[in-house]
C-alpha cells in the first residue's frame, strides 16, 4: 500500500498521493481494492459484515461489491481533506477521521462502519484489562474492579504486549489510539 489522503469533493471519492497527484477512487482501481477488502476483512470485521449486508444485492458481481464495499469505507473513515496525517500510510496504519455525515445519528452502521472497531486478537480479559490500563488506572485498581489478583492483571498485560509486539504501557496506549481500538 502507499502513503495515501482520502477526500470528497462534488460527491467524488479522490485520493492524493505524496507527490500531490489526485485521481478519483473506481472500480478499475483492482488491485488496490483487493487489498482494501482483505484489510477490512482481517482487522475490521465489524465493519466488513456492516459492509456485506450494505451491499449484498451486488454481490453476484464480485468486484462491484468489493467497490462498494471499500467505497464506503474510505468515504465514512476519511473522506476530509486534512494535512494533519496521511489516511493511509505505506506501513498499512489507517488515521481514522470524525468525518461529516448528514446520516450522523440516524445511520443504522454508525460506530461500526465509520469508526470501525479494530480487531486486535485479544481476548475479552485482555481487552477488559486493557482498557483500564489505557483509561490510567493501576494494575492494583485494575485487580480490585475486576475482581481478580493483581498477578493475573500483570499477565494479562504480559500476554498482550507480546502479542502486538510491544514493550511498554506508552507504546500500547499510542497502539489503542491509532488502531481506534476502544473508540474513542
Amino acid at each position: 500500500m502507499e502513503d495515501m489522503e482520502f477526500y470528497m469533493a462534488d460527491g467524488e471519492l479522490l485520493c492524493q498521493y505524496p507527490d500531490g497527484s489526485v485521481k478519483p477512487v473506481t472500480d478499475s482501481d483492482t488491485d488496490f481494492i483487493r487489498e482494501m477488502v482483505a484489510t477490512i476483512r482481517e482487522w475490521y470485521p465489524g465493519a466488513y459484515n456492516a459492509l456485506s449486508e450494505c451491499y449484498s444485492r451486488s454481490v453476484n458481481n464480485v468486484p462491484y461489491f468489493h467497490y462498494l464495499m471499500v467505497r464506503r469505507f474510505l468515504k465514512c473513515n476519511f473522506g476530509n481533506l486534512d494535512h494533519t496525517a496521511l489516511d493511509i500510510q505505506r506501513t498499512g496504519k489507517f488515521n481514522f477521521e470524525k468525518v461529516h455525515c448528514p446520516l450522523r445519528g440516524e445511520c443504522r452502521y454508525e460506530g461500526e462502519i465509520c469508526g470501525a472497531k479494530f480487531n486486535s486478537r485479544l481476548s475479552a480479559a485482555e481487552v477488559r484489562v486493557m482498557r483500564l490500563v489505557y483509561d490510567g488506572i493501576s494494575n492494583d485498581e485494575i485487580a480490585e474492579r475486576l475482581y481478580i489478583s493483581p498477578h493475573t492483571v500483570k499477565n494479562h498485560i504480559k500476554s498482550v504486549y507480546l502479542k502486538l509486539g510491544i514493550h511498554e504501557k506508552s507504546e500500547f496506549i499510542q497502539y489503542a489510539h491509532n488502531n481506534n481500538l476502544f473508540n474513542d
